[in-house]
């Protein structure tokens, strides 16, 4: 597909939508639960991944803990995480098919940035722009600086980033969050996953040509 525009900025999501980081996420409940003391339900954790290391903490530890467990989940989480997480379905194709038109491709995720950029490089997942440590609605700061226009995110959060940095939300149901909850939160686009994002992205990519 010939296209003649500097193609758009894409942000994407981090965990369930470009990787599938529940294994090694669950690995690293388990490891800090032992080293702790304080019991995880790690299996019902990472059955609600999005929001925040800080709001699962909080349903597990005392408040006065919190930033101690933060710290060492965020220095084990190298040790656990990394080799154990996979790549999504379709990620690489994604991101090719926004580099192809000249576009740029940003990683916007609630995790902590050094371990985001550990996975990206872990599994060659190709982003231009990282930027960690956002959710939800803070998420739209850092679209909004470097120009996305689309957000991709799996999460009812991932959608009100994209809202509130007034970007086209195209959202994928590989994480917690179905169909009609992603619609109901204002998703303007509702993909399976990634392997489906190529087809619509050219579509997308073609119509903002012609305008």
């Amino acid at each position: 597909m010939a296209v003649s525009l500097i193609g758009p900025t894409v942000g994407f999501d981090l965990d369930m939508t470009l990787i599938d980081s529940r294994p090694g996420i669950r690995a690293t409940w388990v490891a800090l639960s032992e080293r702790t003391g304080v019991y995880v339900d790690a299996d019902l954790a990472i059955s609600r991944l999005g929001p925040p290391l800080v709001d699962e903490l909080a349903e597990w530890f005392p408040a006065g803990r919190i930033s101690e467990a933060a710290a060492l989940y965020r220095e084990m989480y190298p040790t656990y995480a990394i080799e154990a997480t996979l790549a999504m379905p379709g990620v690489h194709e994604a991101m090719d098919a926004v580099h192809a038109v000249g576009g740029r491709t940003m990683v916007v995720t609630a995790k902590f940035e050094p371990n985001a950029k550990l996975h990206l490089a872990h599994l060659g997942i190709d982003a231009d722009v990282v930027v960690g440590d956002l959710w939800a609605e803070g998420k739209a700061a850092a679209l909004r600086e470097h120009g996305a226009g689309v957000y991709v995110g799996d999460h009812v959060g991932d959608v009100r980033g994209a809202r509130a940095a007034d970007a086209l939300s195209v959202a994928v149901t590989t994480g917690p969050c179905d169909a009609g909850e992603l619609r109901a939160a204002g998703a303007d686009v509702v993909l399976e996953g990634l392997e489906a994002f190529p087809g619509w992205f050219g579509g997308y990519v073609e119509r903002a040509a012609r305008r």
